[in-house]
């Protein structure tokens, strides 16, 4: 070989990327928009991360995940979506409510959008219909806003003579209104009498509870609501200080001591949202991805506080428990 060819041999080796570099896909990255604080969240993503790993996606590996967490203030959110926008993510998963899917939905109409929640998805004008979503988002609901009525119907089981039973509702978050809709005409069919209690700030639920304390209420209901959720320590101790007997929507609240919960398993709910990003990372596009609604349910008593409470869980309600904490 001239010395000639070789210089231009050595360069072009040095130039083009070899054959097997080129071909290396980019690693594609995840945004994780949510209205909630990690450590609330800290579990959910574990199983979120478990069920992009049962599609074949692990973080560090072939999967970048990029976290955005607007920690209980709604209004970061419009914010931390443009973030995830202008850092080219190949889908946004929502979780925390509605409120992140709404505003990734109004910052976005290319990038796939996989969401959780409790509303109707179809209300909100997320999805066109739960089929065939249609758009750029698909995602799993949670039907905590359809479990109302079973919550009071249990609650009631639980602490017949309670008498006016206490209803806290976040009246910020988008399913309000159906919240209490439902619950009115599930208080309606049962004769039970209710009373409607606001609460969207830390502040806002210990004036609640003193309100509840001071109108003699006998039983709380506490509605579905990421915020709640992400305060259940307080929730928790605060019906334990005034004495009050109450049901939550998640497992969650039992397991930080509630007295009982009824809803769907949140765990699964994430680890299924894991899959459906997954899948549009293989290429599906959401618009055809049905919304998937919870196929696992818990019923959960916290025996413990049910003592502390003076109560005894009925044997027909234990039988019925898919999980007892003692």
């Amino acid at each position: 070989m001239q010395r000639r060819d070789f210089l231009t041999f050595a360069i072009g080796a040095a130039v083009w990327p070899s054959a097997g570099a080129a071909q290396q896909p980019p690693t594609p990255t995840v945004g994780y928009l949510s209205s909630a604080t990690p450590a609330a969240f800290d579990h959910f993503v574990t199983a979120f991360r478990r069920g992009l790993a049962e599609a074949g996606y692990t973080e560090g590996r072939n999967v970048a995940i990029e976290f955005r967490w607007a920690e209980g203030h709604n209004d970061r959110l419009p914010a931390l979506a443009a973030e995830l926008v202008a850092h080219r993510v190949a889908v946004i998963v929502a979780t925390g409510g509605a409120q992140p899917a709404l505003v990734a939905k109004t910052m976005t109409r290319n990038v796939p959008i996989v969401f959780t929640g409790g509303a109707d998805p179809v209300k909100l004008g997320l999805v066109a219909s739960l089929a065939r979503p249609g758009g750029n988002a698909t995602g799993i609901i949670n039907s905590a806003t359809e479990l109302t009525a079973k919550r009071l119907e249990l609650l009631r089981e639980l602490v017949p003579t309670s008498g006016v039973v206490g209803v806290l509702i976040n009246p910020t978050i988008p399913q309000a209104d159906d919240q209490v809709s439902e619950i009115r005409e599930a208080a309606r069919i049962t004769g039970q009498s209710i009373r409607f209690v606001n609460a969207a700030s830390e502040r806002e639920i210990s004036a609640a509870f003193t309100a509840i304390a001071q109108q003699r209420v006998g039983a709380l209901l506490v509605g579905g609501d990421p915020f709640f959720t992400s305060r259940r320590a307080l929730l928790v101790a605060l019906a334990a200080q005034h004495g009050i007997p109450a049901s939550y929507a998640f497992r969650d609240f039992p397991l930080a001591g509630g007295l009982m919960s009824y809803g769907a398993d949140l765990l699964d709910v994430h680890r299924r949202a894991g899959i459906y990003a997954a899948r549009i990372l293989k290429g599906d596009k959401p618009a055809d991805l049905p919304v998937m609604q919870p196929t696992k349910f818990e019923l959960v008593f916290n025996l413990k506080t049910a003592k502390a409470l003076g109560l005894t869980v009925p044997s027909t309600l234990i039988a019925r428990a898919d999980e007892v904490i003692e």
